[in-house]
């Protein structure tokens, strides 16, 4: 089948928009505009059940159509600010595919009359942001974007800004305080993006996910329920899988929702280096719970509520491996460190959960651990979840409290629980979370 998403497979320098546009290219924004009024290019996409391919895999339709159709300034941000650990898709988009963006962007701000769209890129994409702003002007210059779109009377221009590599940056509302110039921290909510208050410079504003954003022209060409046709009733439409770790052929996949953990690593990624088992997989990289590479997991379809019900969640796709010579109590560890780094500090369960989770997981990779510091890696995370007002302080509790539900015993054997154990003779340590 051919691609949707990462065209560039398929067709040679579809990056240029001479070669776009013979290839169909804004045939979709063409559609929309010409065809169709904005309530109508909504209700396509809520028809569609597109969902969000930043994570959370809301609704796209649904969100376009909380903004207030009579405000008179509305926002459409492009969220490509792709710092999660394993996730690399939305990149191959903007420097492979990136008209395609910019055509599912257009449509999105013609659906709610955008006056303006914005696309925020992580602070390491230099080059594509440059980039990406000539594949811009090579549209503005086709009457794509900005004046007068195709003659329609409606206007909106596209602006790419850079942030300075926060990774809670992804997060929506920290997104649009950067955009404003201002400290790259969680709004507190309601009010919300779509409503005044909570947007872009206070107006309502729709934060789309490139993937999100790159399916839309294909809707608008090809109908709603051909799009359901592809993937599954639920969770529908072709999803990019990030593959990398422990694996063969490390990469990104586009599959159907609903294709198995199975074909994705095994078929189309090359299975395992070195003839080794697969341990733990983690589905939306740092994030998500790791899953242990059982049959049951590894048979499963790969769709949204597919996962959750396995106890993880799809997210953004991001597939990080690991055999198994993995020491998951390391592995946990590393993800610790990421999270407390990258921790805006604004709220105390997550500034200070992760402090001392850190502290925590040092202690036992140093051999010093007791059986106690098990207990406490399963109470501090339980303080996080639910008291953030971002998802961060989640995140950093699901390596924690998954990799002791899966692979307790690898816990026991440091903290001396286990025959084969960690020396048990060492010396008891000050119980230093005790202010958790």
């Amino acid at each position: 089948m051919a691609h949707i998403l990462l065209r560039d497979r398929d067709i040679p320098d579809i990056w240029q928009f001479d070669t776009y546009v013979a290839n169909g290219g804004y045939d979709g924004l063409k559609k929309a505009v010409q065809d169709h009024v904005p309530a109508e290019v909504i209700q396509i996409v809520l028809e569609s059940n597109l969902r969000g391919r930043g994570g959370a895999g809301f609704p796209a339709g649904r969100k376009w159509s909380f903004i207030p159709q009579d405000a008179e300034r509305k926002y459409v941000v492009v969220n490509a600010d792709e710092s999660e650990p394993g996730t690399f898709k939305d990149r191959q988009l903007l420097e492979k595919n990136p008209h395609q963006v910019i055509e599912g962007a257009m449509i999105a701000a013609y659906a709610i009359q955008a006056t303006a769209v914005y696309i925020y890129c992580r602070g390491e994409f230099w080059d594509l942001a440059h980039a990406l702003e000539e594949r811009i002007d090579e549209a503005r210059r086709a009457n794509l974007v900005g004046d007068n779109v195709l003659g329609s009377g409606w206007s909106c221009d596209i602006h790419v800004h850079l942030g300075a590599g926060a990774y809670i940056c992804g997060e929506e509302s920290a997104l649009l305080n950067s955009l404003q110039g201002l400290l790259g921290q969680p709004r507190v909510r309601p009010p919300f993006p779509a409503q005044k208050g909570g947007g872009l410079y206070y107006e309502p504003t729709v934060v789309n996910n490139v993937e999100t954003l790159a399916n839309v022209p294909w809707i608008l060409v090809n109908g709603a329920e051909a799009y359901k046709e592809i993937g599954t009733p639920q969770s529908p439409g072709p999803k990019i899988f990030c593959v990398s770790g422990h694996v063969e052929k490390p990469g990104n996949y586009e599959l159907p929702l609903g294709a198995t953990f199975r074909e994705l690593i095994f078929d189309h990624a090359g299975g395992i280096p070195n003839g080794k088992q697969l341990k733990g997989i983690l589905p939306s990289g740092a994030s998500g719970p790791v899953l242990p590479a059982t049959d049951d997991v590894l048979d499963s379809p790969m769709t949204y509520e597919t996962v959750a019900e396995l106890g993880s969640t799809l997210g953004s796709a991001s597939f990080i491996l690991m055999d198994e010579d993995t020491d998951m109590v390391w592995a946990a560890a590393k993800m610790i460190h990421f999270f407390k780094h990258e921790s805006c500090g604004k709220c105390t369960p997550c500034r200070e959960g992760t402090y001392w989770l850190e502290r925590i997981y040092d202690r036992i990779l140093r051999g010093e651990g007791t059986p106690r510091d098990l207990e406490l890696l399963e109470s501090v995370p339980n303080q996080m979840q639910g008291l953030t007002l971002c998802a961060l302080g989640e995140f950093a509790a699901n390596p924690v409290l998954s990799t002791v539900k899966h692979f307790r015993d690898e816990y026991e054997r440091y903290v001396g629980i286990s025959p084969a154990s960690q020396p048990t003779d060492v010396p008891e340590v000050a119980e230093p979370v005790a202010a958790v």
